[in-house]
């Protein structure tokens, strides 16, 4: 099954800066914008732990474009 992707958001990738509680998290993107990402339903169900350093996903809303969810976290250099 794949993942359905809405038409209306922008997908990029980031880097996780910090953690705060509630499963929100300081992401810095690749073009060098900082936002809010929260998890997306998945990653909270499986409890996939997302840590400083870590290479993710991220879909923004066109509308706000400081806060996101975090959708994958990439294998990489901390995973």
């Amino acid at each position: 099954m794949t993942p359905v992707v809405k038409e209306d958001t922008l997908s990029l990738v980031g880097r996780v800066v910090e953690t705060f509680p509630s499963s929100t998290f300081k992401v810095e993107l690749e073009n060098g914008h900082t936002i809010l990402a929260s998890l997306a339903g998945r990653l909270r169900r499986f409890r996939i732990r997302i840590t400083p350093g870590d290479d993710v996903d991220v879909e923004l809303s066109p509308y706000d474009l400081t806060r996101g969810r975090i959708t994958y976290r990439r294998q990489g250099r901390n995973a």
